[in-house]
């Protein structure tokens, strides 16, 4: 399993990012909001910020789950009790 981070930035701002906040995991630039938009955390290119978002996909690339975000001390548990389900249920 491989977890990614995305975000509007460009690659040198999300590496320094990652290195000062000492992430274990890659962030992707996304500065013209095409993933944004594929994954619902955009509704236009002109959208200044993305909305937090999770999604799932599965190991050929389907989307699985989309997770909204709204609360991020509970969210990370969320995600891996059901990825421990879909796991569980294979």
């Amino acid at each position: 399993m491989e977890v990614y981070g995305c975000s509007f930035d460009q690659p040198a701002v999300n590496a320094a990012f990652k290195a000062t906040n000492n992430y274990q995991y890659r962030l992707l630039s996304d500065a013209d909001r095409e993933l944004a938009l594929a994954y619902g955390a955009a509704t236009s290119v002109s959208q200044f910020f993305a909305s937090r978002v999770t999604v799932l996909l599965d190991p050929t690339g389907h989307w699985v789950l989309k997770y909204d975000v709204t609360d991020v001390s509970k969210h990370p548990q969320h995600v891996l009790d059901d990825i421990t389900a879909i796991l569980a249920a294979q």
